[in-house]
């Protein structure tokens, strides 16, 4: 069972994607409640993740490393790379800790965003899991990906 990179899906969240006039004033905001994070998929370790083994992460994750709450993303700034890519700067608020961040999105004309940005545990206040006496640790850095569909214009 151990030794497993893990795949978390973040089961409520919203967004808010605006766009001024003529193409400025870009603001994006997201809202993720974290006891919403569910395991969907662990690779690599020695055994199969089983259903029971996603329940147990799920009960450390919330006692040991990030108790259920809200995680919220505010842009600062939002600037254009080029027709299909953005890059965002904000803040990111989580277990009572707001830092920056900075990350790119790739926008496709179908309405599809994607991005993803890493994130260190430590500096946010987590320390990350550790167990069997030290020898299964957590990475400190933690990859977060986001994808998701735009609406269409209205």
């Amino acid at each position: 069972m151990a030794g497993h990179d893990l795949e978390f899906e973040v089961g409520s969240w919203e967004g808010t994607f605006s766009v001024g006039d003529e193409g400025r004033d870009i603001r994006l905001e997201l809202r993720a409640d974290s006891g919403s994070l569910q395991v969907t998929k662990g690779t690599g370790g020695i055994m199969e993740l089983t259903e029971e083994d996603k329940v147990e992460i799920k009960k450390t994750l919330e006692s040991d490393v990030l108790p259920a709450g809200q995680v919220e993303f505010k842009s600062t700034e939002v600037t254009t790379r080029d027709d299909s890519r953005l890059i965002v700067i904000g803040e990111l608020s989580m277990n009572g800790n707001r830092y920056p961040v900075e990350f790119e999105l790739a926008v496709d004309s179908d309405g599809t965003v994607a991005g993803q940005t890493t994130i260190k545990q430590s500096d946010w206040g987590i320390t990350p899991y550790s167990g069997l006496f030290g020898t299964l640790k957590v990475k400190d850095e933690v990859v977060v990906i986001g994808d998701a569909s735009l609406p269409p214009d209205r």
